[in-house]
């Protein structure tokens, strides 16, 4: 049953709608992360929730309380920003403290509530340290520390680990899963960096320009995205242009595809169909008749990623990238003609208006 619900919000700054007709149910418990590009209008929403914005029209309820209009400090929610906002002249467990203070709790609570969340975020040796003595990192710790202290109905996270380096981004959203699973806290993440949404999240929020685009676990997101901006914006995708043919072919200008059965679309519709680039296999020499759709090309770029190398290889004047592996596949070198065949069912067919 939902616990966080939002009906038909809408927000314009001037003549330009920041969020419109935004409908969204958020499971008691559950992290769902708001996804998409600067100006989509997630950040917007999630300032609507803490009530730091008021929406236009639309109602936002917590628990079948109707917040829309409630101040913020009487909603019971907990906030982390980008920017940690901590305060400078107080020391970590002083800025922890602050909000329950506020709330006139009694000082043995403080102190115990204090350390708890010290211990749950692993920073209980700092707590006589001021902000400016602490890594970003740390520093972004006890910005969610001081949110937790106050046991909030609901977490907001907007943007928490932007502005730190990659391998302490990675290291804390980790942490932010364990510290959310532990303690079953709804929250609600926003974030522009794919991989951080799809890796921490029981649910993601695609939105581009106010609209919500698709709602679905990560693995439906990657998967099955519903429309050309999804498969798109999630992941990569290589996009082949064309018309269908008959039930089960895409005439594309650098080849004919077979995408297996095409029951949504006429004869003759104009079409893209979207290969991921993990889905191709890679070959030196021609592939069997068994392979699918095949296809000969020069290897332009090699970007080595760890487990998987990438390739962007010129077709026909058309860049298309593949992922390869070491254990998977023989050497390639640059300028190599290659081959690149894919399944049928590699394939995912869409209307161009979608």
């Amino acid at each position: 049953m939902a616990y966080l619900e939002l009906k038909n919000v809408h927000k314009n700054f001037g003549n330009v709608k920041a969020v419109n007709d935004f409908t969204l149910d958020i499971d008691k418990g559950s992290l769902v992360s708001f996804l998409g590009p600067s100006g989509c209008g997630k950040t917007t929403t999630l300032r609507m929730i803490a009530g730091f914005e008021q929406p236009d029209e639309g109602s936002i309820l917590l628990d079948k309380e109707d917040i829309t209009r409630i101040s913020p400090n009487q909603r019971d929610i907990g906030m982390v920003f980008q920017a940690y906002a901590l305060f400078p002249n107080m020391t970590v467990r002083q800025n922890i403290a602050f909000g329950l203070k506020m709330k006139k709790t009694s000082k043995d609570e403080v102190e115990k509530r204090v350390d708890e969340v010290l211990d749950m975020v692993r920073l209980k040796g700092t707590a006589k340290r001021y902000p400016h003595q602490l890594s970003g990192g740390q520093q972004q710790r006890i910005a969610l520390a001081r949110a937790l202290a106050v046991r909030p109905r609901v977490l907001l996270l907007d943007e928490p680990l932007s502005a730190l380096d990659a391998e302490v981004r990675v290291a804390l959203r980790g942490e932010i899963r364990r510290i959310q699973s532990e303690l079953a806290i709804t929250t609600v993440y926003v974030t522009h960096d794919q991989e951080e949404a799809l890796s921490i999240s029981d649910k993601v929020v695609v939105m581009e320009n106010g609209i919500i685009q698709q709602v679905g676990t990560p693995q439906d997101i990657y998967r099955a995205p519903q429309t050309r901006f999804v498969a798109t914006f999630i992941g990569t995708a290589n996009q082949f242009f064309g018309k269908t043919t008959g039930k089960a072919s895409v005439q594309c200008e650098i080849l004919e595809i077979n995408c297996g059965k095409l029951v949504d679309f006429k004869e003759g519709q104009e079409v893209v169909v979207l290969v991921r680039p993990e889905t191709i296999h890679v070959s030196s020499t021609p592939p069997d008749k068994n392979s699918g759709n095949s296809i000969q090309g020069v290897v332009e770029t090699i970007t080595f990623h760890g487990a998987v190398t990438r390739l962007g290889v010129n077709v026909h004047q058309q860049r298309v990238v593949a992922d390869i592996t070491v254990a998977s596949t023989e050497p390639i070198t640059l300028n190599q003609n290659i081959w690149l065949s894919f399944k049928p069912e590699a394939c995912k067919v869409m209307a161009l208006d979608e």
